[in-house]
């Protein structure tokens, strides 16, 4: 019998910033469900449908000199809203970018990106 804390937003928000802002691959994917979808707003079948492609893309970014920092990290029920300064190495210099994480009994069981902040709000369910 598992006698582990149900998981939720609220008890995931240190673990979340640690593993983001350290880069922390192993660490981030322990926080996912193993068929965690990780796409664009309203894109029914995401480029990401597991944790295992989920973390190829992380890898893919961090190879490619994708760095962020966490700005914030707000709890909205079963989802955080995060808000990340991405430098794109270069390319675009730093921009924001936010992401709606959805905690299910597994873990991040879904990852929506938007461009800003105001369109990520929207998209949270209250």
């Amino acid at each position: 019998m598992n006698n582990a804390a149900p998981l939720s937003a609220a008890s995931m928000v240190d673990d979340v910033r640690a593993a983001l802002e350290g880069a922390d691959v192993a660490r981030f994917g322990a926080l996912l469900s193993p068929d965690v979808h990780w796409g664009a707003p309203d894109d029914p079948t995401p480029p990401c449908r597991n944790r295992q492609q989920a973390l190829r893309w992380y890898r893919k970014g961090r190879a490619a000199g994708r760095r962020a920092k966490v700005i914030e990290i707000s709890v909205h029920g079963d989802a955080l809203l995060v808000g990340l300064l991405v430098d794109l190495s270069g390319v675009e210099g730093e921009v924001e970018r936010w992401q709606i994480l959805t905690v299910g009994p597994q873990g991040i069981e879904d990852i929506r990106g938007f461009s800003d902040r105001p369109d990520a709000l929207a998209r949270l369910d209250y």
